[in-house]
């Protein structure tokens, strides 16, 4: 069972949640609880050919019957990992910014506990993809991996997180995104292996360029960027 208390809505109801969530989200791309929002009420078919696909895959079928979470209890080894391994990667991607594994919120909007399921699996992997591809937490790295994370699930609302973030670009980040971040994930969102399908915790003791290569990752490039602060 997906911790958290998930909300039954009606038709009218979560078209209502999801027109509030996306207008709150376009104003503010930084509120995660809109954008969470707005992915589940609008998610739901893609959700339901992400767990399809994950049912067909050998190792999507393991992440489905044991259902790992990615909280502290359990990646907490990751930080002991040598330092060329995946699981070291992710713990200094996590740790240079603070961020704790335990602060994505929870699903609430899902019908079926396994697509509640999927739904927590496809967040949390959020700073997985972060790590593999080399993408930074500001604005453009922020909208380059949604643009990733849309052709891995063609979510409604990664698309629209790119027109929001976008939006919010000076036009000297704007230019860099399009010229080169933008073009870059295209390729690279197409190129990867279905990322959903993915135990990524039995992989943390691999070395990174080795799973990135295994995975069909290609990191991002690194010009010189502007500050997205």
């Amino acid at each position: 069972m997906i911790e958290g208390s998930r909300v039954p809505l009606k038709g009218w109801q979560q078209a209502a949640v999801a027109v509030g969530s996306a207008f709150g989200a376009l104003l503010d791309p930084r509120r995660a609880d809109l954008i969470a929002a707005l992915g589940e009420t609008t998610g739901k078919p893609a959700f339901e050919r992400v767990l399809e696909r994950m049912q067909r895959s050998p190792e999507g079928r393991a992440v489905l019957q044991d259902r790992p979470r990615v909280i502290s209890a359990n990646v907490g080894h990751a930080w002991d990992m040598p330092a060329n391994t995946f699981g070291a990667a992710y713990a200094k991607f996590m740790g240079s910014r603070n961020f704790s594994p335990d602060d994505r919120p929870p699903v609430r909007f899902m019908e079926t506990d396994e697509l509640a399921y999927v739904a927590t699996r496809a967040r949390e992997v959020h700073d997985f993809w972060h790590t593999l591809f080399g993408l930074p937490t500001n604005l453009i790295g922020e909208s380059a991996l949604k643009v990733i994370e849309f052709e891995q699930m063609l979510l409604p609302m990664c698309a629209l997180s790119v027109v929001g973030g976008t939006a919010r670009f000076s036009p000297k980040q704007r230019k860099l995104f399009h010229e080169h971040y933008f073009p870059w994930a295209l390729r690279a969102g197409i190129r990867c292996t279905d990322l959903m399908c993915v135990y990524y915790e039995r992989h943390f003791h691999e070395d990174l360029e080795v799973v990135r290569q295994r995975w069909g990752i290609t990191p991002a490039p690194l010009p010189s960027q502007p500050n997205s602060a």
